[in-house]
């Protein structure tokens, strides 16, 4: 259960993956979610770190359960049916940070089984069943408590006095779900002091609330999310088809179309008197009109920053005049947007782009199809309209009106023609950054493309791009973004490139990484994942400026020509990304998954000129070695000597001995000095002649170069000038 698949399931888990709890690479993560436990595990390690008990059947939990984890950081209750815990019932986990009991059965919200944690950083008890919000003594001795969550399942009070225990305490983010609100006494939010609020909104049943809940939200914190618009206008506004979404949306509630003023007279509020900067409304079901006359009072108000997600709109009407808007916002954004009317006019959406004053447009995941280009000029500086469904046939073509456009998003649409890409920035005269990633751009022209001059920063990555878009590139580009297209070589003719300075081309097909000759001022460059097998040696030499280097996962072959590459780590001063692990021998077999860092060539083995020399000068000096023997120690003698012995040798290895005995001449052959002749010739060659014994003389019987046989008489052993032995033929080469 303890393993690394658990450390990453454990962090898409934990609600809401906040940054408090995000664990790091060396905690022990024990995950036991969905396991249909009705009871704590018993063997669970003392070590463990982060604990995940969530989503399961778990009705009751003693203190031993937790008792031994002193090392107990993160721990997840949250999806279970506990309806109470022991006081104090975590003094033995003092470093717990983290605690998640959500959608439990709670029901005394006080909370004295949290006494001892004090070291608790992160609290969620939201969606279990209180009465009431009223915390306990036990909050305020949380000192170091920065994220809270509170709400019930159940019909709630919200007194003055309820959050008095952390009243004192600076928090970074309080998260109250007051939908089933039954109760509410003014001011009793605007006790807090944090950073971030978020409010679920009471539903339609508790909207009476509403003002008094809105009024004390916008004067409590200067970051805001609301949650839980559920509005339609009056049936009698509306067609059929909106009524029947409406109450579809809620479950058959005729509710649903009740009336949307009060929302609307809540909102006022923030237009007078506010603190609210950065406000964020989610999960809205309203008609068009009422979201339009919310966004203007919005507008006016102190807010600079709009975040709309997942709104449903359940009717559009004609001829909305309502965008008067004198003030600027500073972002607009708008996520997950759907329109339930199948047909209507989408002028309207063109008369909001047109209309409205933003520095930062951000419309994405609204399944959007066209946008024209506004007829006036405005003061856009990022529009970002990812994942949605535009395409490049005369979207924005030859647009003039967005001088001030500085950032331009267009990733994740289905955008075709690089062309026409280029074609609509021509009067984009500040656009800076331009990202058209992730949709299905092409080059197939031998066109000019008319990119606009002040262009940067080009993202490209992610489409069906190939050798060809080099031609059709923007003249003072510094960041160009090519990865996973379908390039396989980079022309070796550039121009009007000089001022790149980052280069994006790994996922391709490249078989060698550019020559940064075509890129003098080229720092970074990203070739991972291509297919070239060995880095050539002049694209090492013209990198000079060269500070990072990405070129890992790529099917190196360890020969001599990637020695130079292998030691560039070490040898120059550019980062590596990904060394030494993902750089790997994949050819030759024998090297097959050899760390390049562990890979070795001799220099005498990669360079043929110093095996030459090396060659050489030993033959060299071997051959001074053999003149010097020759002339000094009279080798070409002994070497004849040799040669005459071993064929001797060999001729007698295959002559019978007995046919040699037979054949014999010579009893003896006599080896002497030369200061002996006299003694030889006069004294000793008598004597044995005397005796019977044949004689080979030198200067008499002997022939140069014949083999010579003869017998040893045992009686002549011992006397000066004579070998001998037992009766054995012996065979002398001269």
């Amino acid at each position: 259960m303890v393993n690394i698949l658990s450390f990453f399931v454990w962090i898409l888990m934990f609600q809401p993956c906040h940054s408090l709890c995000f664990p790091v690479a060396n905690d022990i993560v024990t995950n036991y979610s969905s396991s249909s436990l009705s009871t704590v595990p018993k063997n669970l390690s003392n070590l463990t770190n982060i604990l995940d008990l969530s989503q399961n059947n778990i009705t009751e939990i003693y203190m031993q359960d937790f008792a031994p984890l002193h090392q107990l950081k993160y721990l997840n209750l949250s999806s279970n049916k506990i309806n109470n815990l022991a006081p104090a019932f975590f003094r033995s986990n003092q470093k717990l940070e983290c605690l998640d009991l959500s959608r439990n059965q709670l029901m005394n919200v006080e909370c004295d089984f949290l006494h001892n944690a004090t070291s608790l950083k992160y609290l969620d008890i939201s969606e279990n069943n209180f009465l009431s919000l009223t915390l306990g003594k036990a909050f305020s001795f949380l000192q170091d408590l920065e994220y809270l969550s509170l709400g019930s399942r159940k019909t709630i009070k919200f007194r003055k006095d309820d959050l008095k225990e952390i009243s004192g305490k600076q928090l970074q983010e309080v998260s109250i779900k007051l939908k089933t609100l039954s109760e509410y006494d003014p001011s009793a939010i605007t006790i807090l002091r944090t950073t971030k609020l978020h409010i679920v909104l009471p539903s339609i049943k508790s909207f009476h609330f509403l003002k008094n809940v809105l009024d004390d939200a916008f004067n409590t914190s200067d970051i805001l999310t609301l949650s839980n618009f559920e509005c339609c206008q009056k049936c009698n506004h509306l067609s059929v088809d909106c009524c029947q979404t409406c109450s579809k949306i809620n479950n058959g509630m005729n509710q649903c179309c009740s009336d949307c003023s009060h929302y609307i007279e809540s909102f006022k509020v923030l237009g007078k008197y506010s603190r609210v900067q950065n406000l964020s409304l989610q999960h809205l079901t309203v008609d068009w009109e009422t979201f339009a006359k919310i966004l203007k009072i919005i507008w006016d108000s102190s807010v600079e920053k709009l975040s709309v997600s997942n709104m449903k709109i359940c009717q559009v009407r004609q001829h909305l005049s309502w965008f008067f808007l004198q003030k600027q916002l500073k972002s607009f954004t708008l996520r997950k947007i759907n329109i339930l009317p199948f047909y209507f006019s989408q002028a309207i959406i063109y008369d909001v782009f047109e209309e409205l004053k933003v520095e930062n447009l951000i419309i994405y995941e609204s399944g959007m199809i066209f946008l024209t280009c506004p007829k006036k000029q405005n003061t856009y500086k990022l529009i970002d309209i990812s994942d949605n469904s535009f395409t490049s046939d005369f979207f924005f073509q030859g647009c003039s009106t967005l001088k001030h456009l500085e950032t331009f998003i267009l990733k994740q649409n289905r955008f075709v023609q690089l062309f026409e890409v280029s074609n609509m920035t021509t009067y984009m005269t500040s656009l800076k950054h331009l990202d058209v990633s992730q949709n299905q751009l092409i080059f197939d022209e031998v066109r000019i493309c008319p990119w606009t001059n002040s262009l940067t920063k080009l993202n490209l990555s992610s489409n069906k791009l190939t050798d060809s878009v080099f031609t059709c590139l923007p003249s003072n580009l510094e960041i160009l973004d090519l990865q996973k297209n379908n390039i396989y070589t980079v022309p070796k003719v550039l121009k009007n490139l000089n001022n790149l300075k980052e280069l994006y081309l790994g996922a391709n097909k490249l078989a060698n990484p550019p020559d940064c000759n075509k890129f003098r001022n080229l720092e970074i460059l990203f070739v991972e994942a291509n297919s070239f097998h060995e880095p050539s040696s002049t694209f090492l030499q013209s990198c000079q400026r060269l500070t990072v280097l990405n070129a890992a996962s790529n099917p190196f072959t360890c020969t001599c020509n990637l020695r130079d590459f292998s030691t560039m780590n070490k040898n120059t001063h550019i980062e590596m990304i990904g060394w030494p692990k993902s750089y790997c021998c994949a050819y030759p077999d024998v090297l097959k998954g050899t760390l390049l860092k562990d890979f070795y060539l001799s220099e005498v083995t990669c360079s043929p000129t110093l095996l030459l020399v090396i060659v050489l000068g030993t033959m060299f000096v071997i051959a001074i070695l053999i003149g010097l023997m020759c002339r000094f120690l009279d080798l070409p003698w002994y070497l004849r000597m040799t040669w005459q012995w071993t064929q001797m040798k060999r001729r007698t290895m295959k002559t019978d001995s007995y046919q040699l005995s037979e054949n014999l001449v010579y009893h003896a052959f006599v080896s002497y000095s030369q200061h002996d002749y006299s003694w030889v010739k006069e004294q000793l060659l008598s004597n044995l002649e005397e005796r019977n014994l044949r004689i080979c003389h030198h200067e008499r019987d002997f022939i140069p170069g014949k083999a010579v046989s003869f017998t040893i008489n045992p009686s002549l052993v011992g006397k000066p000038g004579v070998s001998g032995g037992d009766e054995k033929t012996v065979v002398w080469t001269i």
